[in-house]
């Protein structure tokens, strides 16, 4: 995974690969596919000082079996790496594909989660990143533009994230990885589940996200029973990234309101 904090050290252990910081009661950050870990940096370095341990786990997108690889075997994954960590009463936090394995995994697991926090996620509604099938995954120009259309602010893809999304989507390997994720996802339609899933849930979402629309997050915002909804505006398909001190003070003062 791309974009590790340059002071920060990866941990391994246990078959796990992640980064933690803080503590008191454990926030876990679930990546999106195209996601590197410091896209959310400014969630780690802002949390722990208001009393949470923040942990970012790498979801093994690359080295799970091209057949196991569904966002059902992402949330058996952070079962396991739970377990593992002895954790209880955590909170949730995933961006994209990230937020549909946390959505699922308080779906199975309601027992371990305090509190979910989504942005960006799918579980309703899956639109490609880079368009269907990668057509044009050779050019460039086409994946820069594409990436950059994840943004409401395009300078936010740097160089160092478009080179990333290229090599990803022209790797044949990484590519059929990406395309079955993305047939798991819509096979992972969650409407029919979110009724029943009385977790407290923050929606965060960019007014302006042309990969999973603003009516997405009235969707969940409908169908979930206890869940509030947050908008930030000149904001695409990454709030954390885009505006992290507008989205840590939402996601503050929710945890707050909520005792969490």
């Amino acid at each position: 995974m791309q974009y590790l904090f340059m002071e920060t050290e990866l941990i391994n252990e246990g078959g796990f690969n992640y980064i933690e910081n803080g503590n008191g009661r454990p926030i876990i950050i679930l990546h999106g596919l195209m996601g590197g870990l410091s896209n959310f940096k400014g969630v780690y370095d802002y949390f722990p000082s208001v009393k949470h341990k923040v942990i970012i786990p790498e979801l093994p997108v690359n080295s799970t079996p091209i057949l196991k690889t569904n966002v059902a075997t992402f949330s058996k994954f952070i079962f396991e790496f739970i377990q593992y960590k002895n954790l209880k009463d955590v909170i949730l936090l995933g961006n994209s594909l990230g937020g549909h394995v946390g959505l699922l995994f308080t779906r199975d697991y309601p027992e371990l989660v305090s509190g979910l926090i989504i942005t960006g996620s799918s579980g309703l509604y899956e639109k490609s990143m880079i368009g269907d099938g990668y057509p044009k995954r050779g050019d460039y120009e086409y994946i820069k533009t594409k990436t950059e259309e994840v943004f409401y602010d395009p300078k936010i893809a740097t160089k160092e994230i478009v080179d990333d999304v290229f090599a990803s989507v022209n790797d044949r390997e990484k590519l059929i990885r990406t395309l079955s994720l993305a047939k798991s996802a819509i096979r992972h339609n969650m409407a029919k589940d979110l009724p029943k899933m009385n977790t407290k849930t923050l929606i965060i979402w960019g007014k302006q996200d042309s990969v999973t629309p603003p009516n997405v997050a009235e969707d969940f915002n409908k169908l979930l029973p206890n869940s509030d909804l947050s908008w930030i505006d000149k904001c695409g398909h990454a709030p954390m990234m885009e505006h992290p001190n507008d989205f840590n003070k939402i996601m503050e003062d929710w945890l707050s309101k909520n005792n969490l």
